[in-house]
């Protein structure tokens, strides 16, 4: 049976027709008629077993994002609200974005990006420079407010109070600012959001919005807020400041107390900031926080080049389109010529686009520096000091969970606040060119911009530089041509072919800035072609260095394998002097031990022939008697055999005539 977070997953490879954004208009009610198979925006991303075919690329392995609260889940709600509900949503600015159309998300395209977010500038980083979804973005896309009062306030180390209070709904005093959202879910009449077997898309959202509407109020009074209040947490607290578990976030709860100040807070704003904090988490994990689809709209106004591929498409795919993509491709300032008069919330944020200003979400607080991607303001990026991460106030951690202290935001962030009541700092650029910019840019990332596998290696970011400077003289190029061609056309008009310059001062002053027009575009011309000489040059040479290196990388191989094996000779041959000298240690010791033996007997003969000398035993017989313990025993041996041997045997003890009697000194023997 497929689930709730099964809708719009199934295994059809990514080969569903993608939903352009669209929102609904007031008034206008829920879709009768589904599409076949339809995308959906998911609320959250989970890892998941990914299930592709065979003859088509697999996204990140062993990933993709899932949608545990579906989209369809929301619109049901929405859908089943009395009128003067939707009324109040769309006071508070939230219709728009309530209104927006499903959208399928794109895995390998959201992890790519994550993947090139330098968290220290709070800036994607690609070859064509900085890029950085702004507060206009924000606002066009989602329909949210940017303008007026930051989302902040205190932080508590328990929402039991205001969420019982509140919403009516039991907490077990979790110490935490998340709460399990199926109780949520289920006070909104959605406590089974599972498809059913054969169930079409048409039969589920009608089977949703009926069990909402059945249980929600139909008429002003508490019960009536209190559904309310429990209806924008969960929009808030799911979606725009979205986690990435089933939990949903109740920081917001405090703010919805009164519900007629809910609209007045930059709950645009809050999206952004949280998402830029979700984005600086470690590239492991798949996807992010917050409401990420904003990133994809994002990607195909600004990069329409790279189109809305297959959701199943390969992250190093992704990167190497990335990386490929002309400059001249990038829109900037996609925007330009499009009706604000239907969008208000765009008027009213206006004063807070284009500005370097603090982002706030309670204990996010994050710098949005656009002075980085002026461009997007129709101006030449100036070369400007790259931000480094600065964080000047202390927040529990990067994913707040309230147990650590009750903070009041408004008085921790009280300079960064400041500068949000004061609409930031505005971006101005006198840069005539962007060589600088690119210049500075290759030297502070380098090799760190390209991820593709078929971006030519370029350590040092000289190529990408150049790149950047030819494609910025190239667009002086066309506005040069482009001013010499109006010239023309108003010199054409002007003087009609008769008049001469001396009858006609304006054509003289025309015929002078003509002159200088084209020289500029000659001079740019020239400019444009020594580049492209340039860095056909660097391309040869880096070509040249590739083959070097490989060459260079190849003998060193050798020499190292040789050096392998001599190495390995020589501790076979220490191993084998090793065995030797611990034999001639083994003998050493051996010839040590007896030559101390032999020191002893010395000893033992000296004493024994000074002993006989002085006892009348003669030296030979005591020298034989004690040359060693072992002749000591055999001698008393065989003493012991002679007296026990019987007569007349001739190892009977003999018997020894007396010694015959010394003669008198002095006295000789008769003859």
């Amino acid at each position: 049976m497929e689930g709730e977070h099964g809708e719009g997953q199934g295994g059809d490879g990514g080969r569903r027709r993608k939903k352009t954004i669209r929102r609904r208009q007031p008034g206008e009610g829920p879709s009768t008629t589904a599409p076949e198979l339809p995308p959906v925006t998911p609320m959250e991303e989970e890892i998941a077993p990914a299930a592709g075919d065979n003859d088509e690329p697999v996204g990140p392995k062993k990933s993709e994002l899932r949608s545990r609260l579906g989209w369809s889940v929301v619109r049901a709600i929405y859908d089943s609200l009395s009128d003067f509900q939707r009324r109040r949503l769309e006071g508070m600015g939230f219709g728009p974005f309530l209104r927006l159309e499903e959208l399928a998300p794109d895995v390998a395209l959201i992890q790519a990006l994550k993947e090139r977010w330098d968290p220290e500038c709070h800036a994607f980083l690609f070859p064509w420079g900085h890029m950085i979804p702004t507060l206009e973005d924000v606002v066009r896309i989602t329909g949210l407010r940017a303008d007026s009062q930051a989302v902040t306030g205190i932080t508590y180390t328990s929402y039991q109070e205001p969420v019982e209070r509140l919403l009516g709904l039991e907490v077990r005093g979790e110490r935490s600012s998340l709460v399990q959202r199926t109780a949520l879910q289920a006070s909104l009449g959605v406590a089974n959001a599972l498809h059913r077997m054969g169930e079409s898309q048409a039969e589920y959202m009608a089977r949703l919005t009926e069990d909402a509407r059945a249980v929600l109020a139909e008429e002003e009074g508490e019960a009536a807020d209190r559904d309310l209040r429990r209806f924008l947490t969960l929009v808030i607290g799911k979606l725009i400041l979205g986690t990435r578990g089933d939990p949903v976030g109740y920081r917001c709860l405090p703010l919805l107390e009164d519900l007629s100040s809910v609209g007045s807070y930059a709950w645009g704003a809050a999206l952004l900031a949280h998402l830029f904090d979700s984005m600086g988490t470690s590239s492991r994990e798949t996807g992010v926080a917050g409401f990420f689809p904003l990133l994809q709209v994002w990607v195909y106004y600004h990069l329409p080049s790279l189109g809305r591929g297959s959701r199943r498409r390969q992250v190093t795919l992704i990167h190497d389109i990335l990386d490929t993509i002309p400059f001249g491709h990038v829109r900037w300032t996609p925007y330009v010529g499009e009706n604000d008069a239907a969008q208000p919330w765009v008027e009213r944020g206006r004063p807070y686009f284009d500005r370097d200003i603090w982002l706030h979400c309670f204990n996010t607080v994050i710098p949005l520096h656009h002075r980085l991607v002026a461009r997007t303001l129709g101006l030449h990026q100036a070369a400007v000091e790259f931000p480094t991460r600065q964080t000047p106030w202390e927040r529990p951690s990067r994913s707040f969970r309230g147990i650590h202290q009750v903070t009041d935001w408004t008085v921790q962030v009280r300079e960064q606040l400041d500068d949000w009541e004061q609409r930031g700092k505005e971006v101005v650029s006198e840069a005539t060119s962007d060589e600088d910019y690119f210049r500075a840019y290759a030297r502070r990332y380098g090799a760190q911009v390209y991820k593709g596998t078929r971006r030519p290696l370029d350590p040092k970011g000289r190529i990408a530089s150049l790149e950047g400077i030819l494609h910025s003289t190239i667009q002086k190029r066309d506005d040069l041509q482009a001013v010499v061609d109006q010239l023309l056309d108003r010199a054409q008009q002007m003087v009609g072919g008769t008049s001469s310059s001396r009858e006609d001062p304006d054509r003289s002053v025309l015929e002078g800035q003509l002159a200088s027009a084209e020289l500029e575009l000659r001079d740019a011309q020239v400019r444009m072609t020594t580049l492209e000489a340039e860095m056909a040059e660097l391309r040869l040479r880096r070509e040249a260095a590739e083959v070097t290196w490989w060459r260079v990388a190849a003998e060193e191989a050798t020499w190292w394998r040789q050096e392998a094996e001599e190495a390995t000779r020589l501790r076979t041959e220490a191993g084998d002097l090793r065995t030797q000298l611990g034999e001639e240690r083994h003998r050493c010791e051996f010839l040590r031990s007896e030559m101390k033996g032999l020191e002893r007997a010395l000893a033992l003969v000296g004493r024994s022939r000074s002993t006989a000398s002085r006892s009348g035993i003669s030296s030979g017989s005591a020298g034989h008697y004690l040359t060693g313990s072992s002749g000591r025993r055999r001698n008393e041996e065989e003493a012991r055999r002679q007296e026990r041997a019987p007569e007349g045997s001739e190892t009977g003890p003999r018997v020894m005539a007396p010694p015959s009697p010394r003669p008198p000194e002095g006295t000789g023997e008769s003859g």
